[in-house]
């Protein structure tokens, strides 16, 4: 009997032993998850406002114009020195360049 006092009087409340779980998982969310889906929704709205005139990287690091948009999501880019015109996916675009790199080139 005295042994089964002394069990329950040294086992943690329950809830406090989950309490560092939880707060692991806060931490997660906050410095991992949350910038995640924010720099998701930029990319995406990124993506919907590509507009022909501007310069663009794609994922695989070419740098390109936009001559024209297709309805089936392609993008045709001029890519410099030579006006090579090629066709890409509007996924396949990783950031868009912004007016003040353009001006420097």
């Amino acid at each position: 009997m005295l042994l089964s006092v002394l069990i329950q009087a040294s086992s943690p409340n329950s809830l406090l032993g989950f309490l560092p779980i939880v707060l692991i998982f806060a931490i997660f969310y906050f410095l991992l998850f949350l910038p995640m889906q924010r720099q998701k929704k930029q990319q995406q709205k990124m993506l919907q406002n590509l507009q022909n005139g501007n310069t663009v990287v794609t994922n695989g690091g070419i740098v390109g114009t936009i001559v024209s948009i297709g309805d089936d999501d392609t993008l045709v880019l001029r890519v410099k020195p030579d006006n090579i015109k090629i066709q890409v996916s509007r996924s396949a675009v990783a950031s868009l360049v912004s007016g003040e790199a353009r001006k420097s080139q």
